[in-house]
């Protein structure tokens, strides 16, 4: 068995089927769950904006509180660090005389580099970096194809996928968590990350409050209380209100809560009140989202070049209209939706 290993946090901000966890706890005798504040992901970019805002990052803050709390109840804490993760890492290796670290699969080109970057610096203290699946509804391990041979069009991936593989059963909670002493739980503030307190505008329609906790929360409301699941294919599409859609997106980007037991949710909920073509089509939206992550996973960097992922050649324009990119990023193309969309996003600093 391990003496101590590091668990470390990315967006699987949740205690709950996290294959990460579990399976660091069975291999190790002591554990240190860690999160990273990369430094690179609050620095302003070529493009003028900063990768993460004024807005997303207090949401990341309230849900690193809330695996906190969690891992406190079990007798540990999470240690939050600031700087650059292949830095700041060996550090704690090095103190702590850790010789693994689990840590959920990348599929990013830039979250890649990090994990190459960690995974070079730790060879020098002969730590191994255990990967694991925390992502996705269907383990990458279970498809009815290697990653090489998924197909390019969706609707032939899912029929594959969903008449030759299941999802599996979740992952328990772990009971209990073992740790070194006195792991400092210290979050930066907004100002220390370069950001501003911003207030909630008074027209939001749903207050989104980062966590497990809060994920659960609005589960509980959207399937169980209200019902909202049973027409969900319906009103999947609206614009204005707090339940036309389920709202998960932000709790699954962070991973407080896994699309695994969504799933597993909604097969309760049909037992319950009856499956329909709404209860199926959050479970088909779902698999977009594993297709999405298993296609960048197969094409990488592809995805950003101006061919795509086609192997024919796009003719590259001899010149382009700034004029039109200025009108259509500032929302005065004419058409009303698009310039309302671009408008309200040109307000946000996500």
């Amino acid at each position: 068995m391990i003496k101590t290993s590091i668990i470390w946090f990315k967006t699987d901000l949740r205690l709950f089927d996290n294959e990460t966890i579990s399976i660091a706890i069975a291999e190790s005798a002591q554990v240190i769950p860690i999160y990273f504040f990369n430094d690179a992901h609050y620095k302003t970019s070529e493009f003028g904006f900063k990768k993460t805002g004024n807005f997303r990052t207090p949401f990341l803050l309230e849900s690193l509180v809330d695996l906190n709390r969690e891992l406190e109840k079990l007798g540990s804490g999470l240690l939050v660090l600031q700087g650059a993760p292949e830095i700041e890492i060996s550090k704690i290796v090095r103190k702590y005389n850790v010789s693994a670290i689990y840590t959920e699969e990348e599929v990013g080109i830039e979250e890649l580099r990090t994990q190459i970057l960690v995974e070079d610096e730790l060879k020098k203290f002969n730590c191994v970096v255990n990967i694991t699946h925390t992502h996705n509804l269907y383990q990458p391990q279970n498809l009815p194809f290697e990653i090489e041979n998924i197909p390019n069009v969706f609707t032939d991936f899912r029929k594959k996928v969903e008449s030759n593989s299941n999802v599996e059963d979740i992952f328990d909670r772990p009971i209990k968590v073992s740790t070194p002493k006195n792991l400092l739980f210290n979050l930066p503030s907004l100002a220390s990350l370069g950001l501003e307190n911003v207030n909630k505008d008074a027209r939001s329609v749903i207050d989104f409050k980062g966590g497990s906790f809060a994920a659960h929360e609005r589960l509980q409301q959207y399937f169980f209380q209200d019902k909202h699941l049973s027409t969900y294919k319906e009103t999947r599409n609206g614009m204005i209100g707090a339940d036309y859609s389920s709202k998960f997106s932000a709790w699954l980007a962070l991973g407080c809560i896994s699309p695994r037991e969504i799933y597993h949710q909604i097969k309760k909920y049909e037992n319950q009140f009856g499956a329909n073509d709404s209860t199926y089509w959050l479970v088909f939206e779902l698999l977009w989202r594993d297709y999405f992550w298993l296609m960048m996973k197969k094409y990488g960097a592809k995805f950003f070049q101006l061919n795509g992922i086609r192997k024919k050649l796009i003719p590259i324009p001899e010149d382009q209209d700034q004029a039109k990119i200025n009108k259509w990023v500032n929302g005065e193309t004419g058409n009303r939706f698009i310039d309302a969309n671009m408008q309200e996003l040109s307000l946000l600093d996500f």
